[in-house]
């Protein structure tokens, strides 16, 4: 493990509660870690112990992303707690970013004033027009939150919030790329994040709510043929900006396109330490904030081959010409796939056809990049937009 690389932390402070109960949630069972509590809350001390541990770490920058679960459970004070923590602990100079990952539903006016007065970014998850995103986002009651989620990003637009919009893709709104896109759109939503809903039974078969390989394909294409060319200095998408950030800078800005998994470390709420929040497994604790350092966590020997198994790709990989921009795809789209005769992951097929699609357009475009950066630029900026 290189430990001069970088590393973010995306906490989890109050787990996996929730106030909605989206059938397609990957993160409830998570709650089965911790049987014996009924609410899940990040203590002071936890907190405390989190935020000055870290910022005691070299970091050219300090990126905290809270997540949940939904982590507004815990109230403007914890926002305040943290932030005052953060000043109390963060060195003269340095840059600490926060991140934000929220279903919006329980943003007040004083929330969103302090997340916008601290530059917080937040993420709001929102699957398209009511009728897509109620489908599977509502309460434990089976009501609708699309309006619910529409209120809160009023609140943070009149706040002065940067935010963006997290779209998970699912059987509901897979087929209609382009409506979702304009929904948005037209809704002045300019940043958009896609993420494929990939969620598997006991015996190995995607969910209901799931999509395909070969949707996940139609849709991406679908969706590249409306943003490009007419949106794509207008409309950051990050899947496509982190392609052109890969061809023009070497790198990616998407785990998934990346060559190993050690992107960052999760924070539960007790302060249990995890490799990915989407391998939040007993086997796959890594240690505790409480009982160990950050490098000592890092060196872990699991955290290390948890970050090779990216690069334990299928056997079909290995001739493909997209290989270097997905190194075989997301781990965990591979799980379902296990008890064939070769393990392969579940979107192949679909990343194959958006590459083919795409991959001349996204390449001319990072040609035209590479001219517009100054002599010697390297850096983490998106290559097409930074948000």
């Amino acid at each position: 493990m290189d430990l001069s690389r970088p590393f973010s932390l995306l906490v989890k402070p109050v787990s996996a509660d929730c106030n909605l109960c989206c059938e397609y949630c990957f993160y409830l069972d998570h709650l089965q870690l911790y049987p014996d509590e009924a609410v899940h809350r990040m203590s002071d001390a936890t907190l405390e112990q989190l935020v000055a541990s870290y910022l005691a770490t070299d970091q050219p920058t300090y990126s905290f992303i809270w997540q949940g679960g939904e982590p507004t459970l815990l109230g403007l004070e914890f926002f305040r707690r943290v932030t005052d923590l953060q000043q109390q602990h963060g060195r003269p100079g340095s840059i600490i970013a926060n991140g934000l990952q929220t279903n919006a539903t329980l943003i007040t006016k004083a929330l969103a004033h302090h997340l916008a007065e601290y530059r917080f970014l937040v993420g709001v998850s929102l699957d398209g027009p009511g009728q897509v995103h109620d489908a599977y986002r509502h309460t434990g009651a089976g009501a609708g939150t699309h309006a619910a989620v529409i209120r809160g990003i009023g609140c943070l637009r009149r706040a002065g919030v940067e935010f963006n919009v997290l779209t998970l893709v699912t059987a509901a709104n897979v087929g209609r790329a382009r409506e979702v896109y304009r929904y948005l759109c037209d809704q002045g939503l300019l940043f958009h994040q896609y993420i494929p809903c990939v969620e598997f039974d006991a015996r190995g078969q995607l969910q209901p709510c799931a999509v395909t390989g070969e949707a996940w394909g139609q849709f991406l294409c679908e969706l590249f043929d409306e943003w490009h060319p007419r949106d794509a200095r207008r409309v950051s998408v990050r899947l496509f900006d982190s392609i052109i950030h890969k061809l023009v800078l070497g790198r990616p800005t998407d785990c998934m396109m990346d060559n190993d998994c050690c992107q960052c470390l999760v924070v539960e709420y007790n302060g249990d330490v995890f490799p990915c929040d989407f391998f939040v497994q007993r086997e796959l604790k890594l240690g505790s904030i409480h009982a160990d350092t950050w490098e000592r966590l890092r060196q872990s020997p699991a955290y290390a081959a948890f970050g090779r198994k990216k690069l334990e790709w299928p056997d079909a990989c290995a001739g493909c010409q997209y290989l270097d921009l997905c190194h075989g795809g997301c781990p965990r789209h591979r799980i379902g796939m296990q008890g064939a005769t070769e393990v392969q992951n579940v979107l192949c097929a679909g990343w194959k056809r958006f590459f083919q699609h795409a991959a001349p357009h996204l390449e001319r475009l990072a040609a035209e990049v590479r001219t517009e950066l100054p002599p010697g630029a390297r850096g983490t900026r998106g290559a097409v937009h930074s948000h």
